[in-house]
């Protein structure tokens, strides 16, 4: 399995000649060219920096055969589009473009008592690779590959160092980092990499460059 890594929260991964995208939002430049790409899309929550809606909806309508699946809140903007668009909940299991996948958690991560939360799921991937959105939320399960939101207004290193210990995955690769210059991002690497709190390295994979996961 290949992923490619896009602005921001975006991923894309790819195996056996398909692909499939997780969130896809405003704030990442290349998002259009990869869900032009896939068999499905996986939103884990309605914001705007996961989720451009504009952008999904156009491509429904060019990709006959796209899916789009996501919390009740995607279905509601989107529409069922014939059952192409689905609502998930934790507990799923779902099959799309030669993909497995199971969702996970429930509520988007607390940035402030004024701000309300909204449903967020995270996303394991062929038994491998956990996507968790906006939530420090252990699966569970295990967990080869762990991408780790390490900016926003809602996270605390402190408890990504916790999420880490507790998923306990054999490799982490930063997402959601667009808020950190190269030196937060590299300080952030150090101090909750292998030689950090988590004992687990942590990779950089720079916005448009891929790596290959094994499993």
């Amino acid at each position: 399995m290949r992923l490619t890594k896009h602005a921001h929260a975006c991923v894309e991964l790819a195996k056996d000649g398909t692909s499939i995208v997780f969130d896809p939002g405003t704030l990442t430049p290349g998002a259009k060219d990869a869900v032009a790409r896939a068999g499905a899309v996986f939103i884990t929550h309605e914001h705007f920096d996961h989720f451009d809606d504009a952008l999904v909806a156009e491509a429904l309508e060019l990709q006959p055969e796209l899916q789009v699946f996501g919390p009740a809140s995607v279905l509601e903007k989107l529409g069922d589009h014939g059952g192409r668009v689905r609502a998930v909940v934790a507990g799923d299991v779902l099959e799309a473009a030669g993909f497995r996948l199971t969702v996970h958690g429930e509520r988007h991560a607390a940035i402030h008592p004024d701000i309300p939360l909204v449903d967020n799921v995270g996303y394991l991937v062929d038994g491998s690779l956990f996507h968790p959105g906006d939530a420090y939320f252990a699966p569970g399960v295990p967990v080869s590959t762990l991408l780790l939101p390490t900016s926003g207004p809602w996270t605390k290193l402190g408890e990504a160092a916790d999420f880490v210990r507790a998923v306990r995955p054999e490799r982490v690769i930063q997402i959601h980092e667009l808020m950190l210059s190269d030196l937060g991002r590299r300080s952030t690497a150090t101090l909750l990499g292998e030689n950090g709190l988590t004992g687990v390295a942590i990779t950089e994979v720079p916005a448009g460059d891929s790596v290959e996961l094994a499993g």
